[in-house]
């Protein structure tokens, strides 16, 4: 007789600026990041979502939140939360320096 394969259960999150989801999942140990948000089914939520090239993270009460660069091959734990990020839009240090040089335009004109 074999044995029945065990499952945990982890969340895979995803946000817009103007709404979120977070979806628990049964999937079977061993389960990798990436794989756990395929069986989700998040992409039927969200359909703009390249799973292939998403960066990905893992909150874990282990890990504490951690990008993962291989989200293929990273072996979820249960009740760990896959954390699927946004393409960034602008660069961050771009967007500051913008920022500081609109300030200082601002700043010139009082």
């Amino acid at each position: 007789m074999e044995k029945p394969e065990s499952l945990i259960t982890v969340e895979v999150a995803y946000a817009l600026p103007e709404r979120q989801r977070i979806l628990s999942v049964q999937v079977p140990a061993g389960t990798t990041a990436l794989q756990a948000a395929r069986l989700s089914g998040i992409t039927r939520e969200f359909p703009d979502i390249d799973l292939d090239a998403a960066d990905m993270g893992v909150f874990s009460k282990n890990l504490d939140g951690k990008t993962l660069p291989l989200p293929a091959d990273y072996v979820l734990k249960p009740r760990d939360r896959v954390e699927i990020y946004r393409p960034l839009i602008a660069d961050p240090k771009a967007a500051r320096a913008q920022r500081a040089a609109k300030l200082r335009e601002q700043k010139a004109g009082e």
